[in-house]
């Protein structure tokens, strides 16, 4: 099943002896909806690769409120998890299923064999490390210079390539908490893009019309 599983997106990414390993050592989650893969202070000790779905990765701020770093998708890989599990630190960020998700989990301390022995586990820790660092860095923009119209409707395109749906399931509330705002905002806004017909709002729902 694992290798099934595997073969379907790392095939090309993994030479045919890492990925004899990871069948080797890996195991399998399945994660539901709204499932926490970590929270904050777990002790991590396990890679995640994702199969498929998305995670979303979020920081907690001084007074409680949260604030979404980056979305793990199909191919990804938590970055955050490598430093934690090889210092035994404890975990500074928390991850929630955005939808069902599939997981493998690799113990932590095989990090550094593999990047010895293989290439492409090299190449993917090294172009991982890349993009979670450009996301935050394009998160600490959008936080810095964006409008809360801009970084919003930013956010509902985002989250529609991430989830590969054009309809998010998604709340006003849980929007603001993403964004670090008020629903009162949120709701002000998203009645605004619905008039320029960038959006259109449903019960619980968000069709996105234009990404």
């Amino acid at each position: 099943m694992i290798r099934e599983k595997l073969n379907e997106f790392y095939k090309v990414v993994f030479e045919p002896e890492l990925i004899d390993e990871i069948v080797e050592v890996g195991s399998l989650k399945k994660i539901k909806e709204n499932e926490l893969l970590l929270d904050i202070g777990d002790n991590f000790n396990r890679i995640p690769l994702m199969l498929n779905g998305a995670i979303k990765i979020s920081r907690e701020i001084n007074n409680g409120d949260e604030i979404v770093l980056y979305f793990l998708e199909r191919g990804d890989t938590c970055t955050i998890s490598f430093g934690s599990g090889l210092n035994a630190s404890k975990s500074k960020v928390r991850g929630v299923a955005e939808k069902d998700s599939e997981v493998i989990f690799i113990p932590v301390e095989k990090l550094e064999d593999w990047m010895v022995k293989y290439k492409s586990w090299r190449d993917f820790v090294i172009d991982s490390y890349n993009i979670r660092l450009n996301e935050m860095l394009e998160a600490i923009d959008t936080l810095a210079f964006m409008k809360m119209d801009q970084r919003l409707y930013k956010y509902l395109t985002d989250k529609v390539k991430i989830m590969r749906e054009t309809t998010l399931k998604t709340t006003h509330q849980e929007i603001a908490i993403d964004l670090n705002t008020s629903r009162v905002v949120v709701s002000r806004l998203l009645k605004q893009l619905e008039n320029q017909s960038k959006i259109k709002l449903f019960r619980n729902r968000i069709e996105v019309l234009e990404y």
